[in-house]
């Protein structure tokens, strides 16, 4: 899951919150409410499948759940040094507001339960939750937006969230005689592997044939390549990401650019395509058989 962004919807009873998790759930994420904070790493350690209608997911965590305070910061903490990309996303309101809402709804205060006067839970509240509240990466103050503002300014915020974990990735097969690609960010010559151009019935097909295909990638060397070459690639783009880096160009090499590096670009680009990754493929020199 570490593909998804995560966003941590908390903050004052009251301020919002079940507003903010359906307006992430209408911009595709995959929400759950009142979600126990000892329980998420496991939750997210669960395996799932590829699903390319999940943006996101968004979990509300709050003093409904009595070990939250307690618990939280060594749990995102954990969530950071495993390479989780995580937002905090934290809702407040002013007193007065919260007493207004509290009265319509006739709902019950998470610190009250009839214990204690109403403005007093909301004080102790707002005090338990400070050391939270500047640790968001968002603030938001809902005193004066109505439900539709509110999920409007939610739902920008969960499309933000989505942009900016999505990398456009640019694989680009080219011939090392034609000229190096000058807009790459990573170039791997792959002129070491075997050349189907010295095979007469293949020196005039080009990659994208099944035979030439078979030639490159049944060889034992480039097997041994690809492994080790995927991995590579795997461990990197998570990091590029991490950066904030928009667009990563990954360019193949050969001598012409007709025959290997047309295959292993066509075979990288299904690697990458395989886990949902916005991905496009050029192969810029195939048309050049000279």
């Amino acid at each position: 899951m570490k593909k998804f962004k995560i966003i941590i919807i908390t903050g004052i009873s009251g301020s919002g919150k079940s507003i903010a998790i359906a307006a992430f759930e209408d911009a595709g994420f995959y929400c759950v409410d009142n979600m126990p904070v000892e329980l998420l790493p496991k939750f997210l350690d669960l395996p799932v499948k590829s699903n390319s209608e999940i943006k996101g997911l968004a979990f509300v965590m709050d003093l409904r759940e009595k070990n939250f305070l307690s618990s939280y910061q060594a749990i995102f903490e954990e969530l950071k040094q495993n390479g989780y990309q995580f937002e905090v996303l934290f809702l407040d309101a002013q007193e007065n507001i919260l007493l207004k809402r509290y009265s319509q709804t006739r709902r019950h205060h998470p610190l009250t339960q009839g214990k204690q006067p109403l403005l007093e839970g909301i004080r102790e509240e707002k005090k338990l939750l400070e050391p939270l509240k500047a640790f968001s990466s968002h603030i938001i103050d809902t005193s004066d937006y109505n439900i539709h503002d509110l999920k409007s300014v939610i739902f920008n915020i969960a499309q933000h969230s989505i942009e900016s974990m999505q990398m456009q990735i640019q694989i680009l097969s080219f011939g090392f005689k034609h000229g190096i690609p000058h807009n790459a960010d990573m170039i791997m010559d792959v002129r070491f592997l075997k050349n189907p151009y010295f095979v007469t019935s293949l020196k005039n097909l080009d990659g994208k044939n099944e035979e030439v295909r078979d030639y490159v990638l049944n060889d034992d060397a480039t097997r041994a390549f690809i492994e080790k070459f995927w991995g590579l690639i795997d461990f990197l783009i998570p990091l590029y990401r991490n950066e904030g880096k928009a667009y990563l160009t990954i360019a193949v090499g050969c001598t012409g650019g007709v025959h290997r590096s047309v295959v292993i670009a066509d075979a990288l680009f299904h690697h990458i395509g395989e886990s949902g990754k916005t991905i496009h493929i050029t192969h810029r020199d195939i048309d050049i058989k000279t």
